[in-house]
């Protein structure tokens, strides 16, 4: 499989998060691979230790979690969705923060690493939709806890609410009906 076609959609409940990360493991991005500039922006890891340059900031590891907690693939819309709900739930970004988010993706990172309008977009729904959630800060959670639960229990556990992610996934698709990764998201 092609790290394009890899998706667990969100009405995936049986699986659990330990076998849905086994399944991205074959796909997924590899450490190494990421560029420098994506690690420093988005890994807490790469700086000093207890200090980030952005609210939400997690280990690749982590953010595979989030991927798949979401119910989102590894495309750039996925990509966007998925750091900005992070971002949204620690409920701490603030205007200027997101702005420049925006722009550090948009203008700083490798080509095929870049934010699209379009992204750039979806990530401002996804940070919105978060801020207004009562979902716990996701780059806060002890996830090895959850490994053995389905996704319907973690995302329980973490208080997502699939019915505001679902709605906010229909009106993405409906906004961008040539999006691969918008159309596939309520399979």
């Amino acid at each position: 499989m092609n790290y394009s076609d890899w998706h667990i959609p969100i009405s995936e409940n049986r699986l659990t998060l330990g076998a849905a990360r086994a399944s991205l493991n074959e796909v997924g991005a590899k450490k190494q691979n990421i560029p420098l500039i994506v690690k420093l922006i988005e890994n807490p890891e790469c700086f000093i230790p207890g200090f980030t340059l952005f609210h939400g900031a997690v280990d690749l590891k982590t953010h595979d979690y989030i991927h798949i907690l979401l119910g989102r693939g590894l495309l750039p819309e996925d990509e966007a969705f998925t750091i900005g709900y992070t971002m949204g739930s620690t409920k701490q970004v603030g205007k200027a923060e997101a702005v420049l988010f925006e722009l550090v993706t948009r203008y700083l990172y490798p080509e095929t690493y870049q934010f699209s309008a379009r992204d750039i977009n979806i990530f401002y729904t996804a940070l919105k939709l978060a801020e207004a959630s009562k979902c716990v800060a996701l780059d806060q959670v002890d996830y090895a806890k959850l490994i053995g639960k389905t996704l319907q229990q973690a995302r329980y556990r973490l208080r997502m609410n699939e019915n505001k992610i679902r709605a906010s996934y229909q009106t993405e698709k409906t906004l961008y009906p040539d999006s691969k990764a918008s159309q596939r998201l309520l399979l």
